[in-house]
């Protein structure tokens, strides 16, 4: 029986490549695509029978989170994964918590997108191992935050203060970048040693305790 698959991403040079990777599997059917999650919310509302979305989480008019928890709400049967760039902790949490059902990153080779597809129809949940991970430490060590460091403690560069600044203001790493002439990937490492300095998981942790602390 064929497995119905629809997909839901604003790029379509992605929709493109992930299509390329399901056309290996006969048993895989891609019944439409979808460049928002609006968009996906009307195609199933005219054909929900469905056994699977591959949803992105940056789109606009309303991203995959969000159209992940409407999507569980009206349609519970369906199985969602994640297929995003970025394995952000914050994201991975929003995810989860909306109801996805895996949670993979867009470079997924065909055979583990092919087997993590069955494994979540099969009741698993498809991660990607360095996800898996995060995952764990995560609910292992929950918002850990180490109450006795003392303020003064927290010692954040000018540039960290920048980026957290412009976080705080709730514009996107590509927007960071720009700004400050930085590549995407000297973003997120200043955003990880902000974390780390401020013993927190996530953006929104991240600015509440360094408002607290007057860093920002």
């Amino acid at each position: 029986m064929n497995i119905k698959i629809a997909i839901a991403d604003d790029n379509s040079f992605l929709i493109s490549a992930v299509k390329e990777k399901l056309s290996f599997f006969n048993e895989l059917e891609l019944k439409f695509t979808a460049f928002n999650g609006s968009e996906l919310l009307t195609k199933l509302d005219e054909n929900h029978n469905i056994d699977i979305i591959l949803m992105d989480i940056e789109m606009p008019v309303l991203n995959g989170i969000e159209a992940t928890e409407v999507v569980k709400k009206r349609h519970p049967q369906i199985k969602i994964i994640m297929l995003t760039v970025f394995d952000n902790d914050e994201n991975i949490f929003k995810a989860i918590k909306a109801g996805a059902d895996g949670y993979l990153l867009k470079e997924v080779n065909a055979k583990d997108l092919y087997d993590g597809i069955k494994e979540t129809l099969n009741g698993g949940a498809a991660m990607n191992p360095s996800i898996a991970m995060k995952t764990l430490k995560l609910l292992r060590n929950p918002l850990n935050i180490d109450k006795s460091q003392d303020i003064n403690d927290i010692k954040l560069t000018n540039r960290e203060v920048d980026v957290l600044e412009q976080l705080s203001k709730g514009l996107s790493y590509n927007l960071i970048a720009d700004n400050f002439f930085l590549s995407i990937g000297t973003v997120r490492k200043h955003i990880e040693n902000i974390y780390k300095k401020l013993q927190v998981h996530n953006k929104i942790e991240a600015v509440q305790k360094a408002k607290k602390n007057n860093l920002i």
